[in-house]
Parts: C-alpha cells; structure tokens; sequence
C-alpha cells in the first residue's frame, strides 16, 4: 500500500524510469531522518526543492541535489532562471504547483514546461532516492534515469558543500 502518488507513478510507467519503490513510515518522510532510519547514506538521497521568483513576473523551477549539499540558489540557479531575485517557495506554493506532499515532491509527475535542473554531480553515485509525490514510499533508481525525463537538464555546480 506504499504506492506512490498517482501522478508520479503516471510519470515513471510513461517515461520507462527503471526504479524501486521503497515503503517508509511517514514520520521519517523527511530525508535526515528517513536516511537514519533505514540506513542509507544521506549523498545517495537527492532533494526537489521548487524555488520562485520574488520580483516581477513569478517564475518557478524545480531543483534536484544532493540531501548532503545546498542548492546554489543567489548564483548558479539566479542565473539560470534568469531572475534578479529568488526565494524558495513555501509549503503552500509548493504543495499548490505540485499537488504532492511535502516530504515527497520529486522530480516525477511535475507540471509541464516546469524547468528541472538536476545537480550534475548526482550522476556520481551508484543511485539516488527520491521523493514519490506522499510521505509513504521513495524512489531508487539509477541517477541516469533522470535523462529520461524531457525538460531536464544536469547542470554542474548546482551546489555547494
């Protein structure tokens, strides 16, 4: 009964993501504690964090890092999104664009057109751990299936230790 959220399973059937779904008590969703929980190294879990512009006409893009890293947000995705400034977007924001929970959102099952820039050096670890759109199961899978999703892009320096 751990499934992920529809529209992420959608998402990974229709984009032939080859993946393991992980069941998790909801109390240890959030990725510190889901890692210590179950016994994964914090580096194989990647982050989504959506982030939006806080001037002008509103933008949004969705990030994709390391748990062990910081999103590189004042230079690296300013630059990418092309906006003079940027916030991470609340709870609500993110819950309202995603439809997913917080402690789930991923990658998989975004809106269309969404830009999703996937930190480069993910592709360094042997797998990685997603969210699944709900606070009951991950996603494992090699980093490269991220590629297979169209509106992705690996972009180096996307963090910070």
């Amino acid at each position: 009964m751990n499934e992920p959220h529809p529209k992420v399973a959608e998402a990974l059937a229709s984009l032939a993501i080859t993946h393991e779904i992980i069941p998790c008590d909801s109390a240890y969703a959030d990725t510190a504690e889901f890692c210590r929980e179950y016994g994964y190294p914090l580096e194989t879990s990647a982050n989504t964090i959506i982030v939006t512009s806080t001037r002008g006409v509103k933008l949004y893009s969705a990030c994709l890092v390391q748990a062990s890293t910081k999103l590189d947000v004042n230079h690296v995705v300013k630059r990418l999104m092309g906006a003079s400034r940027l916030s991470f977007a609340s709870a609500d924001e993110t819950r309202e664009l995603t439809g997913m929970e917080i402690g789930g959102v991923t990658a998989f099952g975004l809106p269309p057109g969404l830009a999703l820039y996937a930190d480069e050096a993910l592709k360094s670890q042997p797998y990685i751990i997603v969210g699944s759109g709900n606070r009951i199961s991950k996603v494992k899978m090699a980093p490269g299936e991220l590629a297979k999703i169209p509106n992705c892009s690996f972009i180096d320096d996307l963090s910070i230790a």
